[in-house]
């Protein structure tokens, strides 16, 4: 995704240690050497931990068949090939066994639908990773709209958010000769027209933002050099990003709109028009999706006084470009709803809805001056996802899919409001004895958390089940039922029982769940995590000496609070590419980008706030905490290992123990090769049931 508000999207523009800034404010401290991503120093120490957590974890019993069962799943063929609509074809990026880096591919529409698709390979990402000598990941295609074989290629170094953009034609399988490149950087570009790109970039090392992302737009021409292009926007060092992008609706209309983001959340866009820039009169708190006809789709995270109507926070409205007609309602959601995407196809625009955590598609057809709704006929109380959609052509693809429900791709007729049944997943383990319950549980304030608690139907209430409890709690992320192979086989097959919590800081209600958990208003998430952890123990599901607790990225930053604040609540505490450092995390990599999202040290209530939950600084000496497992990846360009490392060294100071992992490759993720990612969930499937005293059966 193009946005750069969450930690799930965008990073820095070069990855670099914490600047002077840093040593300013209180921290921890660690050796400076630690700081330097890839000091010799620092891969020396990060190689020592590594094997230690080898020479452990990596030689229990239970670690060789997580990995082969692991790899197994990462590898089989059974998964489903998730479509990609471009040029009336469908495209998929497929990785196995003889394809470790992944190789794309297409075929008809027709032949998808079939049992056994034929795929014709467009791209080998293997061969040409060994011919360039690169350690190339695949980042997607961004294509011409009406000549879509013509395409920009992001790849990566090694799974970084930073990325080299080469002109690729996709009829051909080869790069274009002498066709757009745009070298290694955090960027965004997107096509005007064959010929013509808008691109953000940073032009020379100075033009970043302090959260290291490019602010200045430019049009670069077909043939020339990026010292030729010229500039069309600037925007301030001080934004988060800035961001070009093209929209169409399929009839012919085309607008070129600039997003300037502010912080996380907010943002002023521009048009783009003729050599003239427009500023589109819009809240800060919203975010464009699609164009149809003059009109802008556009999904508030705010209530938006127009002086005309009043729009709720949370709905999808329609703005006409040319000002000519107040904006007008296409949907609001009600109590308990949130409206996770609306997109343009063939003239209706399909809205994703979820109401309690349950996914619904409606399509919205134009009728004169109004909308005519219907709703899809797609499986009840069940996650619900859009796939692809083609703004020219009424074919559309979702998802459907539930903890212990495989996944299900449904093609759309938008123009008929009618779905059909392509692909279905065959299980993956076998859930016949196994159910899911919802409950709630009330947090310190008063607010009830609804969760979800996968189990055997026969589960004892006996306080002793192994039992694994996630969430991420931020950036108005929701977390929705999901079908994981890898839960279903390392954890619930061995008799463990899952949790996942909605707490707020996501977005499965909407806007203002989000909202009442920003900065100094966190500790409710904090809150509502533990509320969880204590339902479950008066429901005698399980206790702390049987639960383990997970979360990546934000969620890593929730487990590094739940270590220090509530010690003895959990037996595992698997902390996943985190945040750790929150009285430093604006100085390192891309963190000043986040301040919308925690706050900043330079507000003195907010600094005291952070101080108060910031787990780096909050470890303390003779304290009986769990022992931990901390995972990170050196090429993390957007957290950053830092965290880590410090978080990892104060321990050991404090002569904490500890399980420390920091995979090289992979981003801000778990490897960049199936076999890299296939061992970190080995390490992380192993800890967790050996902290819990083995696996149940």
């Amino acid at each position: 995704m193009a946005s750069v508000s969450v930690l799930h999207a965008g990073a820095s523009y070069a990855q670099t240690a914490p600047s002077k800034a840093a040593t300013d404010v209180e921290h921890a401290a660690a050796p400076a050497w630690l700081d330097q991503i890839d000091g010799a120093q620092a891969m020396d120490w990060v190689r020592a931990q590594n094997q230690k957590t080898l020479n452990t974890l990596g030689q229990k019993p239970l670690f060789k068949s997580f990995y082969d069962a692991s790899l197994k799943l990462l590898q089989t063929h059974d998964r489903l090939a998730m479509p990609e609509q471009i040029d009336g074809m469908i495209y998929n990026f497929w990785r196995d066994a003889s394809h470790q880096r992944g190789i794309l591919r297409r075929t008809t529409q027709a032949d998808y639908a079939s049992e056994a698709p034929n795929w014709t390979t467009v791209l080998d990402l293997d061969a040409l990773a060994a011919s360039e000598q690169k350690n190339w990941v695949y980042h997607g295609l961004s294509c011409l709209d009406l000549q879509q074989s013509r395409c920009l290629l992001a790849l990566s170094d090694g799974g970084e958010d930073a990325v080299t953009q080469r002109e690729f034609d996709l009829s051909t399988g080869k790069f274009v000769p002498n066709g757009f490149t745009l070298p290694h950087a955090k960027m965004a570009a997107d096509w005007l027209d064959r010929d013509t790109l808008l691109v953000s970039y940073p032009w020379t090392e100075k033009d970043v933002t302090k959260s290291s992302y490019p602010y200045i737009v430019k049009i670069l021409k077909r043939g020339k050099k990026l010292s030729s292009a010229t500039t069309v926007f600037t925007g301030k060092q001080t934004d988060v990003s800035v961001d070009p992008f093209v929209l169409h609706d399929g009839k012919g209309n085309q607008v070129a709109l600039i997003r300037e983001g502010i912080d996380a959340f907010s943002s002023r866009f521009y048009q783009y028009e003729k050599g003239r820039i427009i500023p589109l009169d819009l809240p800060e708190r919203a975010d464009v999706t699609g164009l149809l006809g003059h009109k802008l789709v556009v999904r508030l995270d705010q209530d938006w006084d127009t002086h005309g109507p009043n729009f709720q926070a949370g709905s999808v409205v329609l703005v006409d470009l040319d000002r000519r007609r107040m904006p007008q309602m296409l949907v609001q959601p009600q109590s308990k709803q949130v409206i996770e995407a609306a997109v343009v196809s063939h003239g209706h625009i399909l809205v994703s809805l979820y109401d309690n955590v349950r996914g619904e598609l409606h399509v919205f057809t134009p009728s004169g001056d109004t909308f005519n709704r219907s709703q899809l006929p797609l499986p009840k109380n069940l996650s619900v996802n859009l796939i692809s959609a083609d703004h020219a052509s009424p074919l559309a693809y979702a998802e459907s899919e539930g903890f212990l429900t495989p996944p299900t791709v449904w093609s759309i007729d938008t123009d008929a409001a009618t779905v059909r049944e392509v692909h279905t997943l065959p299980a993956q383990f076998d859930a016949s004895a196994m159910t899911v319950d919802q409950f709630q549980a009330r947090s310190t304030d008063g607010t009830d958390i609804p969760y979800f608690v996968v189990h055997a139907k026969d589960m004892p209430h006996n306080d002793a089940n192994p039992t694994l409890l996630y969430a991420y709690g931020g950036f108005e992320v929701p977390l929705f039922p999901s079908y994981s192979a890898g839960i279903g086989v390392n954890w619930l097959s061995h008799g463990g029982v899952y949790v996942l919590a909605n707490i707020r800081g996501g977005g499965e209600f909407g806007p203002a769940w989000h909202e009442a958990g920003l900065k100094t208003r966190r500790q409710h998430i904090y809150d509502d995590f533990a509320a969880v952890a204590h339902d479950l123990a008066a429901r005698h599901i399980t206790s702390s000496q049987h639960l383990a607790i997970r979360g990546g990225s934000n969620g890593g930053l929730l487990m590094g609070v739940e270590f220090t604040q509530h010690p003895d609540f959990w037996k595992a505490v698997d902390i996943e590419v985190p945040l750790l450092d929150m009285m430093n995390y604006e100085h390192m990599s891309a963190g000043a980008s986040w301040v919308g999202e925690y706050g900043t040290v330079s507000i003195p209530e907010q600094r005291d706030f952070l101080r108060k939950i910031s787990p780096l600084q909050n470890l303390k000496a003779g304290t009986q905490y769990p022992v931990p497992f901390i995972e990170t990846t050196t090429k993390d360009d957007r957290v950053g290992p830092v965290h880590a490392r410090r978080f990892a060294w104060r321990m050991s100071e404090l002569n904490l123990p500890y399980y420390y992992w920091e995979q090289v490759a992979g981003g801000h993720g778990f490897g960049a090769s199936q076999t890299e990612i296939a061992q970190t969930q080995a390490l992380s499937w192993t800890y967790a049931w050996s902290a819990l005293g083995g696996v149940a059966h």
